[in-house]
């Protein structure tokens, strides 16, 4: 009772001067009883803590308010406007271990502390042990080449529709970001194609300005790196194998037709619109994948042309697997005239050209 009585004291005594390096031993001391305690204090309790110990941190030195943050960063009842007035700390060294571990940080403090800090205070929030999609929106999009990383690196990290399309725009010109994305369980397969479909455009742009003359063979190369990519992307995915499954069943059935797949496409379900046309061009569902997700797509014009389907047909599935954005109707209306231009009979050759250059490759594209 006596060393409460002596503590209660000094902190009138302190509150009431400007020595900080009092004001520092006494929150030392007023952090011990709140450790020391934690658990058993009542709201009201917790309360006072937190009017006490924000008096006592005003204009303490960057050492004393760094070894206040650390201790309280992990004290799942610490005073709530204590935790804020740490994690909005200008010094990040400070913030650093209560935006990381705090549990008593909520979203919207987080969000904002994104929206407001700097980068380090960024990495610090992309390493908590769980990050909401609305956090996340805000890393991916303010932050920099390491919070990205390490936000897609984190498992515990949620991302929206949003959120993961800026994650994957952001990937296709980083190979270490890519590799995260990659090594993620939630993203989807067709995003994964997307993305390393860009990611070789870029490879192959950098390896042959440095080695024009290897150009064929390094094409050759990333084009077979793309094309293992793709078939772990499948082999891994359970929707995939439901797709395989049921339209395999409906070709069998000879049920597959233009109709079917228009109706794959006008629900937006990538991997039976794959499989579909994979069968019915006869061709391997690498190059299928490949064509539905190029931004140019010649190539989705020849396979369409080829087994006679209908420029409807063929704009529905422009229009889920074209550019996200840009697209106007000049930019339909020059395929349309690409599309009635295209000679059945010289698509039919492409598509054979295809089937024979697959074939060279063991059907591995």
């Amino acid at each position: 009772m006596n060393a409460q009585e002596s503590l209660i004291d000094q902190l009138e005594g302190v509150l009431a001067s400007n020595d900080l390096a009092k004001r520092a031993a006494v929150l030392h001391r007023v952090t011990d009883l709140f450790i020391h305690g934690s658990g058993k204090f009542s709201s009201e309790q917790i309360d006072l803590f937190d009017e006490v110990m924000i008096k006592l941190m005003e204009n303490i030195e960057l050492a004393a308010r760094v070894a206040f943050g650390g201790r309280l960063a992990r004290v799942s009842d610490a005073p709530g406007k204590v935790i804020r007035k740490l994690a909005f700390d200008s010094a990040s060294e400070v913030a650093a271990p209560v935006l990381t571990h705090s549990a008593r940080l909520d979203e919207a403090s987080l969000v904002e502390n994104a929206r407001t800090q700097s980068q380090a205070h960024l990495l610090a929030i992309s390493a908590r042990e769980s990050v909401s999609e609305a956090v996340t929106d805000v890393l991916v999009d303010r932050g920099d080449h390491d919070v990205v990383s390490n936000t897609a690196g984190n498992r515990g990290a949620r991302f929206s529709t949003t959120g993961l399309s800026a994650l994957v725009s952001k990937a296709q010109g980083e190979g270490d970001l890519a590799l995260c994305v990659w090594s993620r369980p939630d993203i989807p397969r067709q995003e994964l194609v997307r993305l390393f479909a860009k990611a070789s455009d870029a490879i192959r742009g950098k390896l042959e300005a440095v080695d024009p003359r290897r150009a064929v063979l390094i094409r050759t190369a990333v084009a077979e790196a793309a094309d293992r990519i793709q078939a772990t992307a499948r082999a891994g995915s359970q929707t995939h194998a439901q797709a395989l499954a049921e339209v395999r069943a409906l070709h069998a059935q000879g049920r597959l037709d233009e109709t079917r797949l228009l109706g794959f496409v006008e629900q937006g379900i990538f991997d039976k619109t794959a499989v579909a046309l994979s069968l019915m061009c006869d061709v391997p569902i690498g190059l299928v994948e490949r064509a539905l997700i190029q931004s140019e797509p010649e190539q989705l014009l020849v396979l369409a042309k080829a087994i006679d389907l209908s420029w409807e047909t063929t704009k529905a599935m422009l229009q889920q697997c074209a550019p996200r954005s840009g697209v106007t109707k000049e930019w339909f209306d020059q395929r349309f005239a690409g599309f009635l231009r295209l000679q059945p009979k010289t698509a039919k050759t492409a598509l054979q050209f295809y089937r024979l250059r697959a074939q060279a490759t063991n059907g591995s594209a």
